[in-house]
């Protein structure tokens, strides 16, 4: 996975309580937050596609009763970005583990899935319409059976969400909610209902381009 893009620029605007990207990432939370709440006694297990700096999870996890209970991999390519994930999964005492790692080959999940909760947030903005429909596709290998994703995307035009919606359809997944498109952000939650695929380690599911 390549990209010439600044991401720890990127970043820079979740320091803006008013910026589109900490408003999702607010809505982001409150999902997960709701996941975790309703999630069975025991240990829960998830894994985080392109994590960055963990924000989504790790801000939830921070404080929260279940934080205990979670077992999983958060997998960024950028060494800054996930050092700075690292650091905080250990400063607040989580059982996560942060792999620097490409997160488009499906053998950064080996051992960690299938996941009760996967993250894709901030994956669908940033590569192209096929290899979003192949995410999509390979998220049966991710997800455990009653499993839940998380997804994020952009509504600019042409909107792709509707589809996405009938991808996730396609696999095996049930909608949960979906934010509202007047928001200018997309936030998706989805269930499976199906038998978790085997993993296929070989495969690569798609290539950044950066596009938003």
């Amino acid at each position: 996975m390549t990209t010439s893009r600044d991401w720890l620029g990127w970043h820079e605007a979740y320091a803006d309580p008013a910026s589109l990207l900490s408003r999702r990432l607010a809505v982001v939370q409150e999902r997960i937050g709701e996941v975790l709440d309703a999630a069975a006694p025991g240990p829960i297990r998830l894994v985080s596609m392109c994590a960055g700096e963990g924000r989504d999870l790790l801000g939830v996890l921070d404080g929260h009763p279940r934080r205990a209970d979670v077992r999983g991999r958060l997998v960024e390519l950028d060494p800054q970005l996930a050092d700075r994930a690292r650091r905080r999964a250990a400063a607040i005492g989580t059982d996560v583990e942060v792999v620097t790692g490409d997160a488009a080959r499906l053998a950064a999940y080996a051992d960690a899935v299938p996941a009760d909760l996967v993250l894709l947030c901030g994956v669908f903005g940033n590569i192209v319409d096929a290899d979003v429909a192949r995410v999509v596709a390979a998220a049966p290998q991710l997800t455990a059976a009653g499993g839940t994703v998380i997804w994020t995307r952009h509504r600019s035009e042409p909107d792709l969400v509707p589809t996405i919606l009938g991808w996730f359809a396609a696999a095996g997944f049930e909608p949960v909610w979906l934010s509202d498109k007047s928001n200018g952000y997309g936030v998706g939650v989805h269930r499976y209902t199906g038998v978790p695929a085997a993993l296929r380690p070989d495969e690569t599911l798609f290539r950044f381009v950066g596009s938003g």
